[in-house]
């Protein structure tokens, strides 16, 4: 998602663009970004202003089948320029912004990538009320109930909860 940036950079501070972006990016299981950017120019470069909806792919957390779901964020973001424009030099290194490019070419992939993966929730979800899957047999439990009897359990908690049970006596 490169944007030119060259004429924002020449204008003076508080000048605007707004930008719609509608991108696939295929990449860390992000199907698709929609959104708005607005570029305002700043004294130090430029600040990056957006609203964003990511499609993305993963797995249910309870009975691992694969979903899409979106995900909304937004990010105000300084992005300075390596090369001066009035003069042509290159500034020192800026390691925690967002560099534009010698040829004014501001690339926000990286930074809607990142937004996108901590946006995303640690244990999606099909649906709520997901019934997972038995952990005996591995049938998804969505699909009904499992032929696994009901009082089937762990052996390996049996002995541990009868320990607890004369330690309470």
């Amino acid at each position: 998602m490169y944007i030119n940036v060259a004429q924002l950079l020449k204008e003076p501070t508080g000048s605007s663009r707004s930008f719609q972006i509608d991108e696939s990016l295929g990449t860390d299981d992000i199907n698709s970004v929609k959104g708005e950017v607005t570029l305002i120019r700043t004294n130090r470069g430029i600040m990056a202003k957006a609203e964003m909806t990511a499609g993305v792919t993963g797995i249910c957390s309870r009975c691992l089948k694969p979903i899409d779901y979106d995900v909304n964020y937004d990010f105000n973001e300084e992005c300075l320029p390596s090369v001066s424009t009035s003069e042509g030099l290159s500034s020192p290194d800026q390691t925690d912004n967002i560099n534009i490019d010698e040829s004014h070419m501001l690339d926000l992939s990286e930074i809607i990538r990142q937004y996108t993966l901590l946006t995303m929730p640690i244990k999606p979800l099909c649906r709520p009320d997901c019934a997972g899957i038995c952990p005996s047999c591995g049938h998804n439990l969505n699909q009904g109930s499992c032929q696994c009897p009901s009082h089937a359990h762990d052996q390996r908690w049996s002995k541990l909860i009868h320990l607890g049970r004369e330690s309470k006596t």
